[in-house]
């Protein structure tokens, strides 16, 4: 079923490749589509978009457990086509989670988050192969 209240986005060129992006949160950020990279690219984004999407799941199921997680980064590299349309093909993430947390409360937060609750992943998938790992300090 729909949402009833549609998420909007825009994004108003500024000058050479750069563009202003806002969306319904009202937050703006400034993308860079040319070669002087003054910001991220739309493609960076939608990759830190995937890492922000995994973390935020992974930490709300690793306070529901009650796990004493003391930090946690999510890194993704990732394969783009060679022609038009350019999508990502593959990408890895790596978890990188300190403090002591049980590797089973961890891989199943992975799990859930890639199976379950990650909506960026969901639609990542539909063109790329994910793969992740776990690192623990």
């Amino acid at each position: 079923m729909p949402n009833a209240n549609p998420f909007t986005a825009r994004a108003r060129w500024t000058e050479q490749d750069r563009f202003t992006g806002v969306a319904s949160s009202g937050h703006e950020i400034t993308m860079d589509g040319g070669a002087d990279k003054v910001a991220n690219s739309p493609m960076e984004l939608v990759l830190i978009a995937l890492c922000g999407c995994t973390a935020s799941d992974v930490v709300g199921i690793l306070r529901k457990k009650r796990e004493p997680f003391t930090g946690l980064e999510v890194h993704a590299v990732a394969e783009r086509n060679e022609t038009f349309p350019r999508v990502y093909t593959s990408i890895r993430l790596t978890y990188r989670v300190s403090g002591r947390v049980t590797h089973k409360a961890m891989e199943d937060a992975v799990r859930l988050s890639k199976e379950k609750y990650c909506s960026v992943s969901a639609m990542l998938e539909k063109t790329a192969k994910i793969d992740v790992a776990i690192e623990y300090s």
